[in-house]
């Protein structure tokens, strides 16, 4: 009984940590924005503007909620509610921490530990393409169905490049559990140094996972208006931006626990803390790299600009593909040698 409550106040804790860091996502990008570009940014709800994403959430749910009279409704319900369930979902396999000990009992700081914690993540995400493309076939909106197709299209094409640059990943590590290769990274052995051009594909196939620019093209305003949710309003649009922010903090964390040591970091075991202070600190320093890579990602979005989408396909199939192939038989090559089975 005591691990079910555990679990589920983890489970709790979870959810309203990847809603929280998701809202306050969209007043740091706006505010990383306003800095790029030397203005000040929303400073108007609160200090320093901090309640501006309540007044965003407050603003979605009073908005006139509007279904076109030609669309499939429970269609155009079902998109939106597939992609958020989707991106809630795959942080239950992160482990975002070592381990609490209460009352004796070792419980550790993750929901569950499958040993196919990345296949897992991958089938998860996989599904969210459904979401976005129920929505915009279900809008009956020729703009919408193309955002759709954009994104469906683009999701596949880098979901291959990013499972080839894991499989090397694998090929090193030895095992598909997130915790295990976290733990094989204690100090500071981080799997960056061992497979950089594994991390290279990796961060570049979440970024048009995530459909941040500059893979931005589904939702192109000057060419489909809004995309595949052009038709959506109130807090079913709220689902679908809420869900890319989600989608985008679970990324981080996830190149974090892959390639940056996850809760580990250097000289950990010289500190001399207490196991749950150790545990306690490793989570701060997680939840540091992954405020990281948020900042990365929103500041490419105001650097870089926007693909053609050929040269968005061109990228994904002829270059990002090939370099993964070439990355997988590179690794394996590395890992005979190492064994003495090469030569």
């Amino acid at each position: 009984m005591e691990f079910i409550i555990v679990k589920f106040v983890l489970v709790v804790i979870v959810f309203l940590v990847s809603l929280g860091v998701a809202a306050y996502s969209t007043y740091a990008e706006r505010k990383i924005a306003a800095f790029l570009q030397d203005r000040v940014g929303p400073d108007r709800a609160g200090p320093f503007g901090l309640l501006q994403p309540i007044a965003d959430g407050v603003k979605m749910f009073m908005k006139e909620e509007i279904i076109p009279t030609n669309a499939d409704k429970g269609l155009f319900i079902l998109g939106p509610s597939i992609m958020m369930m989707t991106a809630t979902m795959t942080g239950v396999v992160i482990p975002w921490g070592n381990s609490l000990f209460i009352n004796g009992t070792e419980y550790p700081v993750q929901i569950t530990d499958v040993n196919i914690g990345i296949l897992y993540i991958f089938g998860v995400v996989s599904i969210g393409v459904y979401g976005i493309m129920i929505g915009g076939w279900a809008s009956n909106n020729k703009y919408s169905l193309m955002g759709a197709i954009r994104a469906s299209s683009q999701m596949i094409s880098y979901e291959l490049a990013m499972g080839m640059s894991i499989i090397a990943l694998v090929m090193t590590t030895g095992t598909l559990s997130i915790r295990e290769i976290v733990e094989q990274q204690q100090g500071f052995h981080w799997n960056v140094f061992a497979q950089p051009l594994g991390f290279l594909l990796f961060i570049v196939c979440a970024f048009a996972e995530c459909n941040r620019t500059p893979f931005d093209l589904p939702e192109c305003e000057t060419e489909l208006v809004g995309g595949y949710h052009t038709e959506y309003s109130s807090m079913k649009l709220g689902f679908y931006l809420f869900a890319e922010y989600i989608n985008m903090f679970i990324s981080a964390a996830i190149i974090s626990s892959l390639y940056f040591g996850g809760y580990n970091f250097p000289f950990i075991d010289q500190l001399g803390l207490s196991h749950n202070m150790l545990t306690l600190l490793g989570t701060l320093i997680f939840f540091g790299k992954i405020f990281f890579f948020i900042f990365f990602f929103m500041w490419i979005r105001w650097t870089i600009p926007r693909f053609r989408y050929d040269q968005l396909m061109h990228l994904g199939w002829r270059i990002m593909i090939p370099l993964a192939i070439f990355n997988i038989f590179l690794t394996a090559g590395i890992v005979l040698w190492k064994n003495g089975q090469l030569f």
